[in-house]
């Protein structure tokens, strides 16, 4: 297997994306997988190295990368160092960034295999938001698979809580890491970057206007994203494949560090329903 780590995505005016690639050398073009964390997330996350190496073993080039603004650096890109640009976040950031990994495998990447297929979209978490609403733009999406993914944005800022209030007065608010211990420090151009484009940001929209293949998958036992958010996103179009994992938490029973060899029962078990459908 060829394994290619911490490879880095320039650009002269935006920060820089880190990205790992896994695949096999193999003589027909490949399709390309193509893994978006989530909120508080990390390529290198868990488990996240082992499920990679799963969908090469099937012949898929996997990809996967840290948003520019999750709050890692190219010296660090495990947890989150650079709390500055965690706090500029946001939904149409990481969107941008999703496009600038799309263009440089449309471009031919050097560290991709030599000829590549049909590009298809995993989303975990609130990565799953921003897959569903990128693959519903963008054309040279093949396929699209979330997992425990959020089904609304706007819900999560909670606009009429006091600490909402006191976010848009002050400008900033924490949540803390409840791993590191750490006070994640969000500015409220956050919100404002929301309000000004909330309309391509409703993931109600884009699951509604999907004309691609699409897998929905989801644990019974998540206590961090209902399964009542997975029914929704399958409601809004009803030719999309659900699939919920029983027993299931939000990380489908892994952890970080994970420093197992093998994945846990419910993450293998969804990774085997992803491949079967990206076949």
């Amino acid at each position: 297997m060829i394994i290619k780590k911490n490879k880095i995505l320039t650009s002269e005016t935006k920060k820089t994306i880190l990205y790992d690639v896994y695949y096999n050398e193999i003589a027909k073009p490949q399709a390309v997988v193509i893994f978006c964390h989530g909120y508080k997330g990390f390529k290198d996350w868990g488990a996240w190295p082992l499920v990679a190496e799963a969908f090469a073993k099937k012949g898929f080039c996997f990809v996967k990368f840290n948003f520019s603004h999750n709050g890692g650096t190219v010296e660090q890109p495990i947890d989150f160092p650079d709390l500055e640009a965690f706090a500029e976040n946001n939904f149409s950031l990481e969107l941008d960034d999703l496009d600038r990994v799309l263009n440089e495998i449309e471009n031919g990447n050097e560290n991709l295999p030599n000829i590549t297929s049909a590009i298809s979209l995993i989303g975990h978490s609130r990565g799953g938001g921003i897959v569903l609403i990128k693959a519903e733009e963008d054309n040279r999406i093949h396929k699209v698979v979330t997992w425990a993914s959020v089904s609304d944005f706007k819900a999560r800022f909670q606009e009429d809580t006091d600490e909402f209030k006191e976010w848009q007065e002050t400008g900033i608010t924490h949540v803390e890491n409840s791993r590191t211990k750490q006070m994640l420090p969000h500015n409220f151009q956050f919100y404002k970057d929301f309000k000004e484009n909330e309309e391509r940001l409703n993931i109600r929209r884009a699951v509604k206007n999907l004309k691609i293949p699409q897998l929905i998958v989801h644990g019974s036992e998540d206590p961090t994203v209902s399964e009542k958010e997975a029914m929704a996103i399958h409601s809004w179009n009803p030719q999309s494949e659900l699939e919920v994992i029983n027993g299931g938490d939000h990380v489908f029973g892994a952890k970080h560090p994970w420093i197992e060899s093998s994945l846990p029962e419910e993450l293998k078990n969804m990774v085997e329903k992803t491949i079967d459908f990206l076949k």
